[in-house]
This record gives structure tokens, C-alpha cells and sequence, in this order.
């Protein structure tokens, strides 16, 4: 069993930051790209920024120049550093992973709960 933890959403006015985080805990071997998407409400799941285990980072368009994402191998946890907030990055944030457990030969995704982000014009 693997569980991925969001954590650190919450609301906030335009032009503000918040920084989430997600943690991966169970019977984990490895863990190779980790990512945030949101979803805002009635829409589609969208990507915000993906992270390679080495470190590289890509980011949606609407995210870069604004958030950061950063990730600590050794704590299995990735975080997502949101400034300059705006009203259209309201909505639910995804923590994804693709991780091979032990005993397991491929890697596969697993996603979070989801913390919702909610930013106020």
C-alpha cells in the first residue's frame, strides 16, 4: 500500500502565495517523476509541474515565472511554491507520483487525495 499526503491549501487573496506540499509513505522501492495538476471546478485534471527524480522541472505554461516546483528524495515529498496567485488557479490540487512498489516491476501512478486551493479576486 502506497498513500500519497497533499497538504497545505487553503484560501488566499490574488497576488498571494501559498506552498503546498505531498508526501509519499508506505511500501515504496522507488519513486521516479512526481508532479502537481488542479482541477478546477467542472473541469477537466490539468498538469502544473512535473519533477524528475534527477530534479528537472517543466511547468504548464500558466504556472511558469510563478511557481516553483522542488522535490526531497530522501523524504519521499515533493512541494509546489505558488506566487502571484490569481483567481483562475482556484481549484482542487493533485499530488501525482509514479512509483514501483516493492516486489513490483513497473512503476505506476498514484495520486493524492487532492487540497483545494481557492484564490479570491
Amino acid at each position: 500500500q502506497v498513500q500519497l499526503v497533499e497538504s497545505g491549501g487553503g484560501l488566499v487573496q490574488a497576488g498571494g502565495s501559498l506552498r503546498l506540499s505531498c508526501e509519499a509513505s508506505g511500501n515504496i522501492f522507488s519513486i521516479e517523476a512526481m508532479g502537481w495538476y488542479r482541477q478546477p471546478s467542472g473541469e477537466s485534471r490539468e498538469l502544473v509541474a512535473v519533477i524528475g527524480r534527477g530534479g528537472s522541472a517543466n511547468y504548464a505554461d500558466s504556472a511558469k515565472g510563478r511557481f516553483t516546483i522542488s522535490r526531497d528524495n530522501a523524504k519521499n515529498k515533493i512541494y509546489l511554491q505558488m506566487n502571484s496567485l490569481k483567481f483562475e488557479d482556484t481549484g482542487v490540487y493533485y499530488c501525482n507520483a509514479d512509483i514501483k512498489e516493492r516486489g513490483e516491476v513497473y512503476h505506476t501512478p498514484r495520486w493524492g487525495q487532492g487540497t483545494q486551493v481557492t484564490v479570491s479576486s
